[in-house]
């Protein structure tokens, strides 16, 4: 491998028959007598060893749905604990049941506790400042409420009483006062019975008619109904309880807050000392479905005064403020391009001091992720896309150096201390796990194995990342993945896996929905190409496909599958089937009128069919006008340019078509249409249909439904 870039195999799950010569070769060549003694039972042990990997079942969609989901790792203030959310699926209640965990850290092979089990579900654990007791969401008194569990013993005890959900929460630094996220109607004021009353007069009333005189009538997967995200704050007394009225902190603004349909507490944050609080907040209008000026506001955490704008100068996105430890900082991070969603997110640091504002990231073609201050305020520690890893680095606060910390696998949430960083970490071999490195940098050393026995008996599918010259020869990045259970000399059938977003990667991590392991699992050889639009590879690389969905991407497609069968001898060109989700079901409708004679058949699942129809029936106007440069009645070319409908007259490869009725992002219509267009054409193909699932498919049963039509799909035409 000449690129340097390139890496070898990844030597998951490597069977150990390929070992047997390399580890028995000092053995052959030693001349001592035990050793030529030892020599027939080392023989047989491996031998042993082989047969018995070579019985390990091969990955499957039940197993996939089975694994337990680790996350939100919060490291006490004292370094001393760190409380974390485990997900379990319950296959009855065909759902998954979140519950607090705790791993003691100053012991070396402590395992983690359990901390709560109630079938509603617990999550969201936050420390108080003297690392005794948890705060988290439960819904075990029949809504979303706060609740409280001392380590000292004793059952949880709940906090908030409240007419109403409460979706997110924050503590305060001295411990005093909570933050709470609630979607109220907005002319009902911090009066949350009058939100409560008007919710209940809803579900009882025989009319079911809503009324709208503005747009954003539903979003992502939900109809709205009349209520607004909205901040409050509410004292604690000495003991955990809550003492006095919420106040609403939002105030008169016509915005959500936090922000939906993706927004949870990093959207409010307190400062260092308790007093203030700041959130971000896009005013609603009538610009709402086309405007990303997400802005971030500033108020007294008693609410004594009305929010503050102090990013009005920045008509793009600002987001994720986070105060220094010291209070002398506050940074968050920010676009420049209003209306485009995937922007780079550069880091923005505002001296409290001076008022002197700096973009400390301005020199770095990467887009910032999560982010925190290290605990001594001397850097800020971020999870940044790069090079298809989601590695974590260090930015020196002075000087903007950059360190990167994890350089492999994908990074999730992380918790900063004194003496480590916690943190959440998957790969294309295994769920996420927490993982624990110095404050300062070093060696990771993995904390939890929630999955490692199920894993282990389960064959997985070894991996290598590699480039190719893509468009205008420029280099692209693509991983290719083993059968699970490989063996050399065989020619395996292709899944050519399409990522969506299009401004997005699938890279080294783990999906709970496209998982290329399953298809491994499955025999198939797997091939995931990151096409110019993709994010990670620098923002003029992530640019390149807006206004040409189906020109550099199709380039980059077409000249990746053939690079990957020209370097892997164990993918078999004549039998190759694509698929993919979002962009990538558009890409499937595309390469179905301009690629029609490559594949054996194709997946599309929620995929764009006609670009007309798609404007004028998604939620989110902002993203298809930025691609296509405006709105669709000033810009038909160009929405026209590249629309998979005008091509339907080419269309000649079986597909399955896949879509949910409760996707608003992309329309069940879009589905219904191509599935249409195949059936009048007489094209072999199927219509898998969800009522109640959105642009993704989360209910354990239907993941199983999914993956058995898509597996059986294949199997139907690259056998």
């Amino acid at each position: 491998m000449n690129d340097p870039h390139e890496r070898p195999f990844a030597t998951i799950s490597l069977a150990p028959s390929s070992l047997i010569p390399y580890l028995l070769r000092p053995l052959f060549f030693h001349q001592s007598p035990i050793m030529r003694t030892l020599l027939p039972c080392a023989v047989l042990l491996l031998a042993i060893t082989a047969a018995g990997a070579a019985d390990l079942k091969p990955f499957s969609p039940d197993d996939l749905v089975r694994l337990d989901r680790v996350s939100d790792p919060q490291l006490s203030p004292d370094g001393r604990a760190v409380v974390f959310t485990v997900r379990k699926t319950d296959m009855d209640a065909n759902r998954g049941r979140t519950d607090l965990w705790l791993l003691d850290l100053t012991r070396s092979g402590a395992q983690p506790r359990q901390l709560t089990q109630h079938e509603s579900g617990d999550s969201s654990g936050r420390w108080s400042p003297d690392s005794k007791s948890i705060y988290f969401l439960s819904s075990r008194s029949g809504s979303s409420q706060v609740w409280r569990l001392s380590l000292n013993g004793g059952e949880a005890a709940q906090v908030t009483r409240l007419p109403v959900g409460v979706n997110g929460l924050r503590l305060s630094p001295r411990g005093d006062r909570l933050l709470l996220a609630l979607d109220v109607f907005p002319d009902c004021g911090a009066d949350l019975d009058c939100t409560a009353k008007r919710l209940e007069e809803q579900e009882k009333s025989p009319e079911t008619g809503r009324v709208y005189d503005r747009m954003f009538v539903r979003h992502w997967d939900s109809w709205k109904n009349g209520t607004q995200g909205q901040l409050f704050s509410v004292r604690l007394d000495g003991r955990g309880r809550t003492e006095g009225a919420a106040v609403n902190l939002s105030g008169s603004l016509d915005a959500d807050v936090p922000t939906k349909p993706w927004g949870g507490d990093d959207d409010f944050v307190f400062s260092s000392d308790g007093a203030r609080v700041v959130f971000v907040a896009r005013v609603k209008g009538q610009s709402e479905p086309w405007s990303t000026n997400f802005d971030l506001y500033e108020v007294p955490a008693d609410g004594s005064t009305a929010p503050r704008n102090f990013t009005t100068n920045n008509k793009a996105w600002d987001a994720h403020p986070v105060f220094s430890p010291d209070g002398r900082y506050l940074a968050w991070t920010a676009m420049e391009r209003p209306g485009f969603e995937a922007d780079r997110f550069q880091l923005m640091l505002r001296d409290l001091k001076s008022g002197e504002v700096r973009a400390l990231t301005a020199d770095w073609d990467r887009s910032i992720g999560s982010f925190s201050f290290s605990a001594d305020g001397q850097r800020i520690l971020a999870t940044i896309q790069h090079l298809g890893q989601h590695p974590l680095w260090a930015i020196d606060l002075r000087s903007g150096k950059r360190t990167e910390y994890v350089a492999k696998g994908n990074v999730g949430s992380f918790s900063a201390g004194n003496k480590q960083v916690v943190f959440a970490m998957a790969s294309l071999s295994a769920p996420a796990a927490l993982y624990a490195i110095p404050a300062g940098g070093g060696n990771a050393v993995q904390l939890t194995h929630f999955n490692d026995d199920a894993l282990a008996q389960r064959a997985m599918g070894e991996f290598e990342q590699f480039t190719f010259a893509g468009w205008n020869n420029e280099t692209v990045y693509a991983y290719a993945m083993k059968p699970a259970n490989y063996q050399p000399g065989r020619k395996y059938p292709v899944a050519f896996i399409i990522h969506g977003g299009p401004q997005g990667s699938f890279s080294n991590g783990w999906s709970f929905r496209w998982n290329p392991q399953i298809y491994a699992g499955a025999g198939y050889g797997v091939v995931f190409v990151d096409f110019h639009g993709s994010t990670g590879y620098g923002q003029e690389f992530t640019d390149s496909i807006s206004g040409d969905w189906g020109g550099k991407p199709l380039e980059d497609l077409q000249k990746g599958l053939a690079a990957a069968l020209e370097k892997y001898n164990w993918l078999d060109g004549e039998r190759v089937g694509a698929l993919g989700a979002s962009y990538g079901g558009y890409m499937i409708n595309w390469i179905a009128g301009n690629w029609p004679d490559r594949f054996s058949c194709l997946v599309n699942h929620d995929g764009v069919f006609d670009q007309r129809m798609m404007y004028y029936a998604t939620e989110e106007l902002w993203f298809p006008e930025w691609e296509h440069g405006g709105p669709y009645f000033q810009r038909a070319q160009e929405y026209e340019k590249h629309n998979p409908v005008l091509h339907v007259d080419k269309w000649k490869t079986p597909m399955l078509v896949i879509h949910g009725e409760q996707d608003f992002r992309v329309p069940d219509t879009q589905g219904l249409g191509a599935f249409t267009a195949l059936q009048r054409r007489g094209i072999d193909s199927r219509l898998l249909y969800f009522p109640d699932e959105n642009h993704w498919v989360l209910k354990p049963h239907n993941s199983l439904q999914w993956h058995r039509e898509v597996l059986g799909w294949l199997e139907k035409y690259l056998r």
